[in-house]
Parts: structure tokens; sequence; C-alpha cells
């Protein structure tokens, strides 16, 4: 008699990995992060007591081609990675830094102060500083003795 032994663990993470790559490739043939159809910068939004601050990656990107925006409480940032000097000039033999026009949107919350939202960039990275609202602040409640 012949026995054979089942593993659905396995079998589970072969599928799973299997399903992961066929969704990348898919992802990928319409345009998404990474492939040569569209340049999607990558963002980091990190949150303090005073503030939200968003980090989007813009390498090769000139200030000049990026626009920031708020209007009813939805900050945009779009722009255009344009393709450099070298590719405009010669025969690419191969290209594989994404270009293209890019449009990011976030949805901001009611305790943030849009008045004083700010924007800098330094090495390729566009920092942009959401202050909170002085009334959504954590601030410590005092406990009085009786």
């Amino acid at each position: 008699m012949t026995y054979m032994t089942i593993e659905p663990l396995r079998n589970l993470a072969r599928m799973q990995n299997e399903m992961a790559r066929a969704m990348s490739e898919a992802f990928e043939q319409v345009g998404g992060r990474g492939s040569a159809d569209g340049f999607v910068p990558p963002v980091d939004i990190v949150e303090s007591k005073e503030s939200v601050v968003l980090l989007a990656d813009l390498p090769g990107v000139k200030l000049e081609d990026v626009d920031v925006s708020v209007e009813n409480r939805t900050l945009t940032l779009s722009g255009e990675r344009k393709p450099g000097e070298d590719a405009k000039e010669g025969d690419a033999f191969r290209c594989e830094r994404p270009v293209g026009r890019f449009t990011r949107t976030f949805s901001l919350p009611a305790t943030v102060d849009v008045a004083r939202i700010s924007a800098d960039a330094a090495d390729g990275v566009l920092r942009i500083s959401i202050p909170k609202a002085a009334d959504a602040r954590p601030r410590r409640i005092e406990i009085a003795r009786r």
C-alpha cells in the first residue's frame, strides 16, 4: 500500500506565491508602479503630536514640474517625471526608469489645519508638513486635589 503525504500548508503557500506573481504581472501590464508605462512616486505618511508629514520620493523630478494643492480636505500631489537628457539624445539600449505624468490624492482628516500646510524638497524627497489644529493636539489634563 502506498501512502500519500498531504501538506496543506505547503500547497497553500505555493498557491499564494503563484497568485502574487500573476497579480504582479497583471499590474505591470496596466501601468503599475515600476512599469515602463508610468511613474507613481512612493510616499510615507508619518504622524506626530503636532503634525502629519507626507514624504514623497521624486528622484529626477524638477520642482517646477510638481504641483501640490488642497481643495475640500483633499491633498493632491501631481507632476511629471521626464526622460533624462541622455535618453533623449541617443538610441536607448535599455530604459527601466519609469517616466510620465502622475497624480496622487490623499483625504485629510478634520483635525488638521489646512491653511498652514507647507512643502519643501531636498535630495529628491518632497516633504509636505500638515500641522494639526490646536484643539486636535493631545494635551495633559491636570487633576486638582480636593
